[in-house]
């Protein structure tokens, strides 16, 4: 893939770029690790009064594998299938045979089970996912296709399915959408968990655009959106990632700056060998080369530190 600059869909037609498929990924994990309840949302053909799923991303054996969701039903109902989450959000002439295999692979493993389903999550079936004919039995029988975009259109949709249906809207759309969206929910058990999908989806979709923009599209302040859990939790990590990037390409060109002061010229290997330290040791470095008299002292204090 799928579990997500990030820029989905821009129009109805056009497929997302692969680190937006990426995103993807993330946003569905995060949705429904949050609510595994929210499957059956999407999924009303199941047993009435199924509940108590449990939610995982497992990886599988043998050249580990990943599946992007797994839903386990409680031990107490075993009547209840277990459902494979794909997120398949571009073309891939490749992807049906490769969810037939990665459901398998999975299907060898957990011996215990007996009823099971593949939800795919999509913008729609027209998309390449590859001949039908060597899986044919496999799709028909097991897979159940959620389409977003007939999705973004269809008010009688659930409204987490519209809301995800957010990530194939054209942009100009998306503003209303989410207004309408909140609206509908407002005074409703489901305005909160749903203002934070809308706020998620926004952010996945419209990542590197200013804060001001991604709370017009998802019509939020900037308060709610800061505070959200969609950011924080989703792309908070990602953030602080990127703090500590930035943090440590300023230390380094700083101990180079000094290195160069008093050892003159560095060869390119000390210098690669300087640039692959981490921050912690370029912070060591940084107080060791005060003493420095020259190379040799630098070669002495890399060797030490290797």
């Amino acid at each position: 893939m799928c579990c997500l600059q990030i820029y989905f869909i821009g129009c109805v037609t056009s497929p997302p770029g692969p680190t937006a498929v990426s995103m993807s990924d993330k946003l569905y994990y995060w949705v429904f690790q949050s609510h595994p309840v929210w499957i059956l949302k999407l999924q009303p053909d199941l047993a009435a009064g199924a509940s108590g799923y449990r939610f995982s991303a497992p990886v599988l054996k043998e050249r580990e594998y990943r599946l992007d969701g797994l839903f386990l039903p409680p031990p107490q109902r075993p009547d209840l299938p277990a459902v494979i989450l794909e997120a398949q959000m571009a073309a891939d002439p490749c992807f049906l045979r490769r969810l037939y295999a990665e459901s398998g692979r999975w299907l060898q493993q957990e011996r215990s089970i007996n009823h099971w389903r593949v939800v795919v999550i999509c913008p729609q079936r027209r998309l390449n996912f590859g001949g039908v004919q060597a899986v044919a039995e496999f799709v028909r029988e097991r897979v159940h296709w959620i389409e977003l975009q007939p999705a973004a259109t269809n008010p009688a949709a659930p409204p987490l399915l519209r809301a995800l249906a957010l990530l194939v809207q054209p942009e100009e759309q998306v503003q209303t959408s989410s207004a309408a969206l909140r609206r509908e929910t407002a005074g409703t058990v489901q305005a909160a968990p749903l203002a934070d999908v809308i706020a998620a989806v926004v952010i996945a979709r419209f990542n590197g655009r200013s804060l001001e923009e991604l709370c017009a599209m998802g019509g939020i302040t900037l308060e709610e959106f800061s505070q959200s859990v969609a950011y924080q939790e989703i792309f908070g990590q990602g953030r602080q990632e990127g703090r500590q990037e930035g943090r440590k390409e300023g230390e380094l060109e700083l101990t180079l700056r000094q290195l160069r002061r008093r050892c003159s010229a560095l060869s390119p290997e000390l210098e690669a060998r300087i640039r692959s330290l981490p921050l912690e040791r370029l912070e060591a470095l940084a107080e060791a080369l005060l003493d420095f008299q020259g190379t040799a002292d630098l070669t002495a204090w890399l060797a030490a530190a290797a």
